[in-house]
């Protein structure tokens, strides 16, 4: 085999694309520079992180550069991380998400722990499911309840059932606004509607913007969340007949306000302390 040129490119290992990467990502103020830039190049690998980290000097082909690159020049765009990977964890599920639905939160899981407490059989229904991560997390550790879902776009409730189908899990997800007409009775209702308003989007990060509006701020045909964040809330609330049981998440400073909506209410803390998840009965 002859001698390598000296003046031949040097192909680059693993670990300088990840310090490379990490600079880029960082001067376009992403919260986790170091952590994003792994996550891209084991994406590009078709690896886990954890396979990257314990090899650092595997060496980048031009292709995988190139991919590599394409995927930074999107997160310094301020693209979600998620829909660049096309996946998230939520609940120790991996779901497919895009475009077409809001990024499954962390504290979101709230929802599902509470849901998971109800008795053998429980009938719950979901509305505003998005990818399906709440009901799909609900049905894979309580296979026992009857579980529906339902979204006001297609797009979202197409995304519901591609991640249902994928986790071989059974979940009927109907398209429309509040609750469906089959829905008659349930033991818990459960949503995450659109909270954040037109003054609070600015104090989130960037990402956020880049999420469907209508499940961030609601449609601005239908209603969006008003000045206060509980418009489409209240909307659901009076839309449920009087003592269902209900499961609502909202912001953290809603707790007093989701407490005078609701009969019996009590408000439930996510992992970081924060109020987040009113559980009562609707007026």
């Amino acid at each position: 085999m002859e001698a390598q040129r000296e003046d031949a490119p040097q192909a680059a290992s693993a670990a300088e694309i990840v310090r490379q990467a990490t600079e880029s990502i960082a001067a376009a103020g992403c919260e986790t520079p170091e952590a994003d830039a792994k996550r891209l190049l084991a994406k590009a690998l078709s690896m886990s992180v954890e396979e990257l980290e314990l090899d650092g000097t595997t060496t980048i082909t031009p292709e995988v550069l190139a991919e590599v690159e394409g995927y930074v020049a999107r997160r310094r765009e301020r693209e979600p991380l998620e829909y660049i990977l096309g996946s998230c964890s939520f609940r120790e599920i991996e779901f497919a998400v895009d475009e077409r639905v809001l990024i499954p939160r962390r504290e979101t899981e709230l929802l599902v722990a509470i849901a998971v407490e109800l008795p053998e059989g429980a009938r719950v229904h979901e509305v505003g499911t998005g990818s399906g991560a709440i009901s799909l997390a609900v049905l894979s550790e309580r296979p026992d309840l009857r579980v529906t879902a339902s979204d006001l776009s297609p797009a979202a409730a197409e995304q519901a059932r591609e991640n249902a189908a994928r986790l071989g899990i059974p979940l009927e997800v109907t398209v429309g606004a509040g609750i469906p007409d089959h829905v008659d009775d349930v033991d818990l209702l459960i949503a995450n509607l659109p909270y954040i308003t037109n003054a609070s989007i600015d104090e989130r990060s960037p990402e956020i913007r880049r999420e469907p509006t209508v499940a961030v701020q609601g449609d601005p045909e239908a209603g969006d969340a008003g000045e206060d964040g509980l418009d489409i809330i209240r909307g659901l609330i009076d839309e449920t007949p009087s003592g269902w049981r209900m499961a609502l998440e909202h912001d953290t400073h809603h707790g007093p306000a989701m407490r005078a909506l609701l009969r019996e209410a009590e408000t439930h803390t996510d992992y970081r302390g924060d109020e987040r998840v009113t559980v009562g009965l609707a007026p």
